[in-house]
């Protein structure tokens, strides 16, 4: 073995070129596949694990006091398929103004009364404090942005009691955004009873809820006003990292193909080109076996160390960049427990070296056949094969005799030849992807930014002090429609409503002024036009049931409004639908604007503008609106990653001319010797790549447009959101002119530099090699 190791270091050394490509095909490919299934990982491990941890509910169920008894519950909860139960808790919904004063409770808070955090489900994890045992007393469900510090500040609820905050605890499944002790529930007014289980079989959505359906089959009509389960919330907890990881693993798989075929394409160069050298260890002892393990040492040398670094720059961004995937109001948990997970940097580090060992067997086996006689007399000129035939045929065609020469060239060495061809395919699928990846993600970036530049909030904070605005809204709308640059003002407002029926409360945001749409894309149906009528979102739909023309009861303390559902709009936020400002003031006469957007004049800086607002009214914030970090994040991410598989496909063709070069120095010579200049050389290797480019973008191109068929769907179903016709329709002729250069952009990048070398060729030094 200490002849194969030295032999292998030897050929390493000898051909860095070779080396460095496959240290840089695996480095790129390992790097992207830790990263892209480390985010598949994340996206359900983390949750899993607390929900297990903290034994949390399958399904969180809420029922109508007034129709079922809590002795009735809890005799409902021995039904068969319940694994536990948890319950009957009293709920009540409260209204809190927004403020510092309420330490974060604004808008509808669900308040449960529960006697102490343990149970059969639902282990509530107490962080900080003690749980509220007597009346006066509550606890948040916070995990983020609070201290120990906190503990002993006071909320006032309207119309209520003072509590005091006397414990923080995290719970996975938002049960409640407070707990108070039984008796202080009371006090409160709950309106509905909450019932959480766990079930023996929760596979799947269609189980849970046929378990449940056997749970209440016994219990009075409509005593079940709402439910949730814990697969909805897993879907929105994880809904980011699966629109990252569907692309992410799309061109992980591209690099490994492109990284298997570059490593095949070498390793059968270096058996070729190295005949000789082959010939040679066999006579001084080498068994073929041997020769085989030298193959294949060679090339897993530099694949482990490109694996190992692959590995390394994974784990090293991915912590940064799950934690800025993971966003939103459960990220909590996945901050504190994303990362690799071991196996996949195992899988990383063993399986990848173990791809490249296997792309290189069958090259390496040639070796192992080729007997020592027939390597050492091997010349260095291939056959000619068709190669010949096909120069022969072309050079009546009026071409340049380079460029017919060039055209045969590839026919000359057809495996090496189909596998170059093979890597520029995957290259133009790459380049193919990521242009209709961009393009849909800047226009969806882009939605909306034209329509308002300037967003005015009607509070200010300074010195821990919120200071209200020193003009009435009216009067406020008015004013910085006056101000230099402004073209159009539209208040908004957003009311927490609830849906009759429904446990959980819904964000009707409602629009006053010019531009009633502003950001707002129609996916299906139609805008407002009347009181009544209401837009929604996807997910909205998607959770609640609901299509276009449906209708729903919002409700708002003792108000009621039936509305319809008229349009789909794209949105992720399940909570949020749209109505005119009529159908807020039914609900909440005295709703006032939360912001205004302000649309400016072509030229008008939106900066200048913001100043001029605040020296204003010195209680209002302006914020400037920017680019989304989500679609920027995207496009960085697929622009970086296809410029590194493009090199490298570039590096496949780099390294293909190279080795035709060596096994055609005898010819270049001949040329050369009977009146080919060194620029017709520099032509015939070029063009021999640009013709494999070309058939690459002819191929590669379909083949990219089916993986955005493939990828985009499901990044948009990742996050609940219907993308309108105008996003995916990317396509065009200018589009796909552009892209048909790909390929040939690939091709004559690689060969140009090892082409100037052979052009650099000179007589006396080919002849003297022979």
């Amino acid at each position: 073995m200490r002849a194969v190791w030295r032999a292998a270091r030897a050929a390493v050394r000898r051909r860095r070129l070779q080396t460095i490509v496959i240290l840089l095909v695996t480095l790129v490919s390992t790097g992207a596949m830790v990263v892209a299934l480390g985010l598949v990982d994340s996206a359900s491990a983390p949750f899993e694990k607390t929900l297990a941890r903290q034994r949390g509910p399958h399904m969180v169920a809420a029922f109508d006091p007034a129709k079922v008894s809590d002795t009735e519950l809890t005799r409902a909860a021995r039904q068969p398929g319940v694994e536990a139960a948890a319950g009957p808790f009293a709920q009540a919904k409260i209204e809190m103004p927004t403020g510092p004063e309420n330490h974060g409770l604004g808008g509808q808070v669900t308040v449960v009364g529960r006697s102490g955090p343990a149970g059969p489900v639902d282990r509530v994890d107490l962080w900080a404090g003690r749980w509220a045992t007597r009346p006066g007393e509550v606890v948040l469900n916070r995990q983020t942005d609070w201290t120990a510090r906190d503990l002993g500040k006071r909320i006032q609820v309207p119309s209520g009691p003072t509590l005091t905050i006397v414990g923080f605890a995290f719970e996975l499944s938002h049960t409640a955004d407070a707990w108070v002790a039984p008796d202080q529930i009371a006090a409160l007014h709950p309106t509905a009873t909450q019932m959480l289980f766990r079930f023996t079989d929760a596979s799947s959505e269609a189980r849970l809820r046929d378990q449940l359906a056997t749970v209440t089959q016994g219990l009075p009509k409509n005593a079940l006003t709402a439910s949730e389960s814990y697969l909805a919330l897993k879907h929105r907890a994880g809904g980011t990292a699966r629109l990252y990881a569907s692309y992410l693993l799309a061109f992980g798989v591209l690099g490994v193909l492109v990284a298997v075929l570059i490593v095949a394409n070498v390793v059968s160069g270096a058996v070729i080109s190295g005949f000789r050298h082959i010939g040679i260890l066999k006579s001084l002892g080498f068994t073929p076996g041997q020769v085989v393990a030298v193959y294949l040492t060679m090339v897993s040398l530099p694949a482990v160390v490109g694996c190992a670094l692959g590995t390394a720059l994974g784990n090293l961004v991915s912590r940064p960049f799950f934690r800025f995937v993971f966003t939103g109001p459960d990220s909590g948990v996945f901050h504190n427990n994303v990362g690799v997970p071991r196996w996949v940097s195992l899988l990383a580090l063993l399986g990848m070296p173990l791809v490249c060992a296997l792309a290189a067997l069958a090259p390496a086996v040639r070796a192992h056949r080729l007997p020592a006689a027939r390597a050492i007399s091997a010349g260095s000129a291939p056959r000619a094969g068709r190669a010949l035939g096909v120069q022969r045929r072309l050079a009546g065609s009026g071409l340049p005799r380079s460029v017919s020469l060039g055209v045969g060239l590839p026919l000359a060495r057809p495996g090496r030849s189909a596998l170059t061809l093979a890597a520029v395919v995957l290259g133009v699928t790459t380049v193919t992807l990521a242009t209709g990846l961009a393009t849909t993600m800047t226009r969806f970036a882009a939605a909306g930014q034209d329509s308002y530049q300037v967003t005015v909030y009607t509070n200010n904070f300074r010195h821990g002090q919120v200071i209200e605005p020193e003009h009435a809204d009216r009067e406020l709308q008015s004013l910085l429609g006056s101000l230099p640059g402004a073209r159009e003002v539209t208040a908004r407002a957003d009311v927490e409503v609830s849906v009759a029926g429904s446990a959980k409360s819904v964000l009707l945001e409602a629009r006053r002024g010019g531009l009633p749409r502003l950001d707002s894309v129609l996916t299906d149906g139609r805008w407002t036009r009347r009181t009544g009528e209401i837009v929604a979102g996807s997910a909205f739909l998607r959770q609640h049931g609901l299509r276009i023309g449906d209708h729903l009861t919002l409700e708002k303390g003792d108000r009621r409004e039936t509305v319809v559902v008229v349009g789909e709009y794209m949105e992720d936020n399940s909570r949020l639908v749209v109505g005119e400002w009529s159908t807020m003031a039914a609900l909440s006469p005295q709703e006032k604007p939360i912001a205004y957007h302000v649309q400016l004049r072509d030229g008008a800086d939106p900066d200048t503008y913001a100043r001029a607002a605040r020296d204003a009214d010195s209680g209002i914030t302006t914020t400037p609106t920017g680019p989304d970090p989500a679609a920027q994040a995207i496009i960085g991410s697929a622009v970086a990653l296809t410029l590194m598989l493009a090199v490298v496909a570039s590096l496949g063709v780099f390294n293909t001319v190279v080795l035709n070069t060596h096994d055609r120095r005898r010819d270049l010579g001949m040329l050369k010797s009977i009146g080919m200049t060194p620029r017709q050389v520099t032509v015939m290797m070029v063009t021999s790549m640009a013709l494999l480019g070309a058939l690459g973008s002819l191929l590669g191109i379909p083949l990219g447009i089916a993986g955005y068929d493939l990828v985009v769907p499901r990044m948009a179903d990742a996050v609940d959101i219907a993308l309108p016709p105008y996003m995916t329709d990317v396509w065009r002729p200018p589009t796909l002119a552009g892209l048909a250069l790909a390929g040939l952009v690939i091709g004559v990048l690689g060969a140009l530099i090892p082409a100037r070398r052979a052009a650099r060729l000179t007589i006396a030094e080919v002849l003297h090699n022979e």
